[in-house]
């Protein structure tokens, strides 16, 4: 299954998603990284991996749907077939999710539907959970809302802070964040209604969401 990963950050689950894809068997193949933010050290990343890559700018365009607009046409023209968000930091719209239902997926640090949106850890400390995590899932209008694909389980330990508790959900989400991409491309997962039905192996029997330890 050939990707489109889009960024604005770091980079560091492009960077899983490279990791995973030069594994020996694994089903997927970056095919495109694309950046709203010329300075995102993720286009480093992908430079060093030898991927083709992509700015495109959100302030060169005057609409939210014409920026949308050129980010179809971009991971259409190297025939992606499912679009990662991945820090990507735009919120998209209507017509850019509508094109890409069910083949967009995102990854957000908790537990959803648990703490949606911005500064999610921090939300988590405040309000004195003693579990969060990471949750990939099918991407919708709203934001931080569509059908769970995988989700992780991080622990909230004494003493923890934002920077603490941030870096425990990030090492989860390099390890979901590949395991969702490969439960798609291996066609083990569907929607049904707004929940996902995942077969568990080939022949095997089905499994509702899989979560990591």
């Amino acid at each position: 299954m050939r990707l489109a990963v889009l960024i604005s950050g770091r980079g560091t689950n492009l960077q899983a998603l490279i990791d995973a894809c030069a594994q020996p068997g694994f089903p997927a193949s970056i095919a495109l990284v694309v950046s709203n933010r010329s300075d995102a050290p993720g286009l480093a990343r992908a430079r060093a991996a030898g991927l083709a890559s992509r700015l495109i700018s959100h302030r060169q365009h005057a609409s939210r749907e014409s920026f949308e607009r050129a980010l179809d046409e971009a991971v259409r023209a190297v025939g992606a077939e499912l679009v990662c968000l991945a820090g990507f930091m735009r919120v998209l719209g209507p017509w850019f999710v509508g094109h890409w239902r069910d083949r967009l997926i995102n990854i957000h640090p908790s537990l959803l539907p648990a703490f949606p949106g911005l500064e999610a850890q921090a939300r988590a400390l405040a309000a004195g959970v003693r579990l969060t995590g990471c949750t990939v899932h099918f991407v919708r209008e709203a934001v931080d809302d569509g059908p769970i694909i995988v989700q992780a389980a991080v622990p909230v330990l004494p003493g923890d802070d934002t920077q603490s508790l941030t870096a425990r959900i990030l090492d989860a989400e390099h390890r979901c964040y590949p395991l969702a991409v490969r439960l798609i491309a291996e066609g083990r997962v569907r929607v049904e209604g707004e929940r996902t039905v995942i077969e568990a192996a080939p022949g095997g029997g089905m499994l509702m969401n899989p979560s990591l330890p």
